[in-house]
């Protein structure tokens, strides 16, 4: 029977394999290691120990040892008597220093399978470290102290380690079986363990067979099946004599330290392998670790290739992969000269591959495939079923491994690993090996995939809810930035907007969802719906805003926000603006550069409520530019926000080239505001940023009139339309513009009530055209025949005009329209 450690189980023990026949008696076997400190208390509790003993090592370690062990009767040498309920009744006063090594067997009660015989070998150990007594123990029936005859015996015991062939290497097995420590801790261990005697089995008084570990690599023992017949680590008994005979010469330990060495090898690679990969959540980057990771050490090719959802940040891919699955070559790593790799195998390359191959077979699988030897035969045929490349150069004679990226059971993609003829070929250890490097390999890419894809997923809801602005509006243009926060999600609650408004007005818009996250980035789409609906129906800003903060409150009493909400008149020259707890926003002088903090009662947060927002009535120039922002701008943590303020204050005002150079001047300037003299820190939290810059419309671009309740100031107004758009130089846009006046103003003088009906015609890069009235009721476009009296007036509008729009005012409605100009001539 063999027993020993294994580093798949910490160095600790593994489980016995199946018994030999009567008569085999390994010097191999499942120590149970147990450190003891000076307390006699444990402090390390092996696995060996826990299938020897029962207690787990959690329930082990801190706990007495001669609650759970036979320690002191075992260092007397006696038999442990057992109590009423099964447990040792102990004596513990052999804990204290001891300075002798001591050896010897003990019996005590399992109460699932009756009396246990044990072995043990108890080192004093000395030093500057906690530990005082190493114990080492094991299953004495397992070793053959049943299977010996009434004369024979079996001992634990001591011997210089020099007294057998190969002292040295077999000296260096024995830190295999302690626990892990530190090199210092471990050497110091074994110096003293290699002075006192190195553990035995003695068999009859006639032999002594050395304890050495057991790696448990039966793949190398086949390989090396004729060297183990002679190199067998057993001691038969010969039932013609009266002893024990020994074998014709002691084990190699050479043989174990192949093994060993090449278990410590995989280990080594793996550990390596796993420090390497994994860096960044990147995906392409994870990729190259993860082949790059393979060569040369484990292989001289390593191909990976992923399915092409995975590639796309689609998600999770639906269903196992076919003939029809798209898979692409992400990368390629090889030690062959430059080029040879380049044109066969290309990196990019998309294909879907046959079925008939191992790659396939792979694939569908989702288990490793190895061909020890690739012939010319099965070469030939693997590269007859690509059509457009010659594979047989590059794969016959060489060793293949193909082994499966996974996650959660589903084949994410697969690396093709190759190795030279001249090199040992792949075997089952290296399939072992390569299985445990994909599975690696899988779980980094897939945390890879996971996070590009929750990233696309955010970027995506971001930016479908943030507006498109149009960058030129009715005497103004407008230039934004968004930028996503560093938090895990990238996603916020920050938004703004430009919302044209009728008589050529913008509505000029920033706010901030308090809290981040998918919630908060719902919570900001509902309210710049709202915002944008209540701003079609012309609310002043002071009440749009308390009209907002009702509806927040409805919603919940998560929903608070900030909102800065201001209405540009390019006619009038002028900005009406509202405050919601928001910062102020900045306006730049254009005359002399100076860019001042609009001072705007600050008004409470959305969704407080209870308390009242004022407006405030700003004149302003022509080429102002106006800069509305979030805290994320200005706010840094550990830093007053008043000094982020300054800092947008003074960057505002430097002259820049465009609207998008001065948004960025802005950016780069608070962003560097926010890092320490050692360039840490930065910004966390999104950033909102919209910049208007406030043109104005020029008085002779702009023509107004009054009109009687007469039905002949149609005519009037028609004749009025024509004669200015004959001084604008826009003959092109006489036709269509008295036609649509016509019918917006028979309408208005048919609904109004009091005795006037105002006409406007504002010229920028459309003809904007409107006919206010005192009538609050809002028509409605109807269907209309041929033998209708009405409803045709809108339906003309609605046909000809590039827009058009209804909206109620404080002394009645306005209808509006714009149309596109033939030739809008040189815009002022």
């Amino acid at each position: 029977m063999e027993y020993g450690t294994s580093r798949r189980d910490d160095g600790l023990g593994e489980p016995p394999v199946v018994p030999e026949q009567r008569g085999g008696v390994h010097g191999r076997m499942p120590l149970a290691v147990v450190v003891i400190d000076a307390e006699g208390r444990v402090t390390h509790w092996s696995s060996g120990a826990h299938r020897l003993f029962g207690p787990t090592r959690g329930q082990a370690v801190g706990r007495p040892a001669v609650d759970l062990m036979p320690v002191s009767g075992a260092l007397r040498g006696a038999e442990v008597r057992t109590d009423a309920a099964g447990r040792p009744e102990l004596d513990d006063s052999l804990l204290g220093p001891v300075y002798y090594r001591t050896a010897g067997r003990a019996r005590m009660a399992d109460p699932a399978h009756g009396q246990v015989d044990v072995v043990w070998w108890a080192y004093p150990l000395v030093g500057p470290g906690p530990e005082r007594l190493l114990v080492l123990s094991a299953d004495a029936k397992g070793v053959g102290g049943d299977s010996l005859g009434r004369d024979e015996r079996i001992a634990p015991g001591f011997a210089l380690h020099t007294e057998f062939p190969g002292a040295e290497r077999l000296a260096g097995r024995l830190p295999d079986i302690l626990p892990n420590m530190g090199p210092a801790t471990a050497g110091r261990i074994v110096a003293q363990v290699l002075d006192l005697g190195y553990p035995v089995l003695e068999i009859s008084h006639h032999e002594r067979v050395p304890v050495t570990p057991d790696w448990g690599m039966p793949r190398y023992r086949e390989r090396r099946a004729r060297q183990d017949a002679v190199r067998r680590s057993a001691v038969t008994v010969d039932g013609a004599h009266d002893g024990v005979h020994a074998p014709e010469r002691w084990p190699d330990p050479g043989d174990v330290d192949l093994e060993y060495a090449a278990v410590r090898e995989r280990l080594e690679f793996l550990n390596e392998v796993s420090g390497r990969i994994g860096t960044s959540l990147d995906l392409t980057r994870t990729i190259r670790e993860v082949t790059s990771a393979a060569v040369p050490r484990f292989a001289d090719f390593a191909g990976t290739h992923l399915r092409a959802q995975v590639l796309a940040g689609e998600g999770f891919p639906d269903g196992p992969p076919d003939v029809t699955t798209v898979w692409h070559r992400v990368w390629v790593e090889h030690n062959d000269e430059p080029g040879r790799w380049d044109d066969t195998v290309p990196v990019g390359e998309s294909m879907a591959f046959p079925e008939h191959t191992p790659f396939f077979r792979c694939m569908v699988t989702g288990e490793p495939v190895l061909i020890p030897h690739l012939s010319d035969e099965m070469g030939d045929r693997i590269a007859g079923q690509f059509e457009k490349r010659d594979l047989r150069p590059l794969i016959n004679g060489r060793s293949i491994l193909i082994v499966p990226l996974k996650a959660r059971d589903v084949v994410l993609g697969f690396m093709v690993l190759l190795r030279r003829p001249g090199r040992e070929p792949f075997d089952e250890m290296d399939r072992t090996t390569g299985a445990e490097l994909a599975a690696r390999a899988g779980l980094v890419l897939d945390n890879a995939r996971m996070y590009a894809y929750q990233e696309s997923v955010a970027e995506t809801l971001q930016d479908s809810m943030l507006p498109q602005v149009t960058p030129r509006m009715a005497g103004c243009d407008t230039a934004t930035r968004y930028l996503p926060g560093t938090r895990l999600g990238r996603v916020g609650g920050d938004w703004f907007d430009a919302i044209k408004l009728p008589g050529s007005r913008t509505a000029l818009v920033v706010g901030d969802v308090m809290g981040h996250g998918l919630t908060s980035a719902a919570m900001m789409g509902q309210l710049r719906t709202a915002v944008q609906t209540m701003a079609a129906l012309d609310l002043p800003p002071a009440q749009l805003l308390r009209n907002l903060d009702d509806l927040a409150q409805r919603l919940g009493e998560h929903y608070l926000a900030t909102c800065l909400y201001a209405v540009y008149d390019p006619v009038r020259s002028e900005l009406v603006l509202a405050n919601a707890g928001h910062i102020p926003p900045v306006l730049v002088r254009a005359q002399d550069g100076r860019s001042e903090l609009l001072d705007l009662p600050t008004g409470a947060p959305i969704g407080v409520g209870g308390v009242p927002f004022e407006a405030v009535t700003v004149r302003v120039a022509p080429g102002d530019r106006l800069v509305l922002c979030t805290d994320g701008l200005v706010e840094v943590r550990g830093q007053d926000i008043g000094a982020g303020i300054a800092a947008l204050c003074e960057s505002a005002a430097h002259p820049a080239a465009s609207m998008d150079d001065a948004c960025d001047t802005i950016i780069r300037a608070l962003a560097a505001a926010s890092r320490d003299k050692d360039g840490r820190g930065g910004r966390k939290d999104d950033v909102a940023l919209l910049m208007a810059r406030l043109n104005g419309i020029p008085a002779g671009d702009v023509a107004q009139w009054r009109l009687a309740l007469d039905p002949s100031e149609v005519g009037r107004a028609r004749r009025l339309v024509r004669e200015r758009l004959l001084s604008w130089g826009l003959p092109e846009s006489v036709e269509t513009a008295q036609l649509l006046v016509s019918e917006a103003v028979t309408n208005a003088i048919r609904h109004a009530h009091t005795h006037h009906v105002r006409l406007r015609l504002v010229r920028t890069d459309a003809l904007l055209c409107e006919v206010t009235d005192d009538d609050h009721e809002l028509p409605t476009l109807l269907g209309a025949d041929g033998e209708d009296e009405s409803g045709r007036g809108l339906r003309v509008i609605s046909e000809l005009a590039r827009e058009w729009g209804t909206s109620r005012t404080g002394r009645g409605k306005t209808v509006w329209f714009e149309q596109a100009l033939a030739h809008p001539g040189e815009r002022r």
